[in-house]
């Protein structure tokens, strides 16, 4: 096997040297009598089956048992959201929360609930990402969503304020974070579908530019303000840096560089706002570039004479903007589309679904147009896919004529009507990260592992619960069933002669243990007891502290499989040498 460098000195603008602070930073103290009070308050809501009150418990508990009160005024404003949980109004500044699919932890979100709402109505929603805030605690998030309507309120608009999970761009989990509290408050309001706008500046910006790029036909449009759209130029890396590391680092860009996915903003308007002296211009700036190659012009309100942050002339002209869009609203079934994806995590376009790609992390393209006897589609790297059953007519794809079918798929250059999957598909495509996206179990061995096992496990789970704002579910090789089987993707940590239930997979899974002493393995797979999950095998989601500084830095940090040599011990950039790495092919193996 050969060494691969990470290469992450040119993932820096850091000295190496330089200590690399905590994130979320520590807290401060907390006097006896403070603590006292809290705990009594908390006494009074604790236990509740309400999500709307327990979420109040969860965010002042959290701060008190993990040190995350961060200011001396944020143990105030925990006694103010308890003297709140049980009372909030109706209309106005609203907290809910819902309970997640990923690890069952408790979500806030906020909204703005106009006055007039009424439930007889359809009502406009606009989304709002926060800003990059190391010390957004449940506790600052929920007290700021009650005090502060936020910086747009568009009338007759409910407006949904996003935790995302703290602070990761909404991301990963952060991005699940989206659609489970949009789900939650479709069950509570009356929302219209087709008026759905994506909003957001600084980091939140950079979490507007990449729901707009992954999910372009959900959306009437996307305004975002700032924040950044892709990785490599964002932090200043020339071509010799991006040259010195690895390729399946770049390749992993992919997944949530903007930038790759512009022809998809062909599909709905799209604005951006930036300072015209803001450095985080730059996001718009290399939309727009990126969008002219695809033929696109990008509509960029630039605040004069503005750093980072909005002009007053501009939010009333980018408002005017939206409003008449919004009153438009989203087009469902188009007579044309474009859609580009590198990954099936993001495989939809209106009504047009990739079931199957050619070769993952290298661009899948599709054009569609509608006629009214026909529809025809021309396709680059896209091997199976599907249709809303009411654009369903006799097609031309690729200037092959087929009868009408809701789904097609090929056969070397030919298609064929039906489906004909194997391998890679949507949800079960890696890498790693991946898993960490739907629900998960920790799976800890009975048996005796290796140390880099131990530390590495307590490490995931205490970052999960920084970073993600969750108790990952863990459980004993033992204590699983087939429930969990069923429903959950297992991260099986140890080794197959420690942990039983990777023993009973191993056998089945696309590399084996390693034979070289002080070698570990990490992959992603296909679980062999039910193929509709994941195995994850001695691994959490993948970035690590070094990458929590800059938003930029967090996307995958390993592909489907790597082996460590653990006799380096892991850092803040990797979890240690990386020997070797890469992905499986379209059928989980190993090229």
């Amino acid at each position: 096997m050969k060494f691969i460098s990470i290469a992450f000195l040119a993932f820096t603008m850091l000295a190496q040297d330089r200590p690399i602070k905590p994130i979320p930073p520590p807290g401060v103290a907390v006097s006896d009598t403070d603590a006292a009070e809290l705990r009594q308050a908390l006494s009074k809501i604790s236990g509740s089956s309400n999500p709307d009150v327990a979420i109040f418990e969860k965010a002042v508990k959290w701060a008190l048992d993990h040190n995350e009160f961060f200011k001396p005024e944020d143990i105030g404003k925990a006694k103010e959201i308890l003297a709140r949980a049980q009372s909030q109004s109706k209309t106005g500044l609203v907290v809910h929360a819902y309970r997640s699919k990923i690890d069952g932890s408790l979500q806030p979100y906020g909204l703005v609930i106009p006055e007039n709402y009424t439930p007889e109505k359809k009502w406009r929603m606009d989304t709002w990402f926060h800003g990059r805030n190391e010390t957004l605690s449940e506790v600052n998030f929920i007290h700021d969503r009650l005090t502060k309507p936020g910086e747009f309120t568009p009338a007759d608009t409910i407006v949904i304020h996003l935790y995302g999970r703290y602070c990761n761009a909404s991301k990963f989990a952060g991005e699940v974070d989206f659609f489970e509290a949009m789900e939650d408050a479709k069950k509570r309001y009356s929302i219209d579908p087709d008026r759905i706008i994506i909003r957001g500046f600084s980091m939140g910006g950079a979490s507007a530019w990449q729901m707009g790029a992954h999910y372009p036909g959900l959306w009437a449009a996307v305004a975002p303000g700032a924040g950044f759209s892709e990785t490599p130029e964002f932090l200043r890396m020339g071509p010799a840096d991006v040259a010195a590391l690895p390729e399946w680092q770049r390749k992993l860009w992919h997944l949530y560089n903007a930038t790759d996915y512009a022809a998809n903003f062909f599909n709905f308007p799209v604005i951006a706002y930036s300072g015209e002296k803001d450095g985080q211009k730059q996001a718009a700036d290399i939309m727009a570039r990126y969008m002219k190659q695809e033929g696109l012009e990008l509509p960029h309100i630039i605040g004069p004479e503005m750093g980072h942050k909005y002009h007053p002339d501009s939010k009333t002209e980018l408002d005017k903007r939206l409003a008449v869009i919004a009153a438009k609203g989203r087009e469902e079934l188009p007579a044309k589309i474009r859609f580009v994806t590198y990954t099936l995590r993001y495989n939809q376009m209106k009504w047009l679904i990739v079931d199957a790609i050619g070769h993952h992390w290298e661009p899948a393209r599709v054009e569609g147009e509608l006629s009214a006897g026909q529809i025809r589609l021309t396709t680059k790297n896209v091997d199976a896919f599907s249709l809303d059953p009411r654009v369903v007519r006799p097609a031309v794809i690729d200037g092959q004529e087929l009868k009408a079918s809701e789904s097609y798929h090929r056969k070397g250059d030919r298609w064929y009507t039906g489906k004909k999957l194997n391998g890679k598909k949507a949800g079960l495509q890696g890498p790693i990260d991946d898993a960490f996206m739907d629900r998960f179990i920790v799976v800890k061995p009975s048996g005796a592992s290796p140390a880099w096992v131990t530390a590495e496990m307590d490490r995931a789970i205490r970052e999960w619960r920084k970073q993600f704002r969750g108790d990952a579910i863990v459980k004993m090789d033992h204590e699983i069933t087939a429930e969990d089987i069923r429903s959950a993707n297992l991260v099986l940590w140890g080794t197959p002669q420690s942990n039983s239930v990777y023993r009973k997979v191993a056998g089945k899974l696309p590399i084996a243990w390693p034979k070289e002493e002080n070698r570990a393995l990490i992959m992603i797979a296909p679980n062999p007891l039910n193929k509709n999950r994941y195995v994850v095998v001695n691994s959490g989601f993948t970035f690590r502290e070094f990458a929590y500084l800059n938003n930029a830095r967090q996307v995958p940090n390993l592909p489907d499989w790597a082996i460590i040599d653990t006799t380096v011990p892991p850092d803040a950039k990797a979890p240690g040498r990386i020997v070797d790495a890469g992905f499986f092919d379209e059928q989980w193996k190993r090229p």
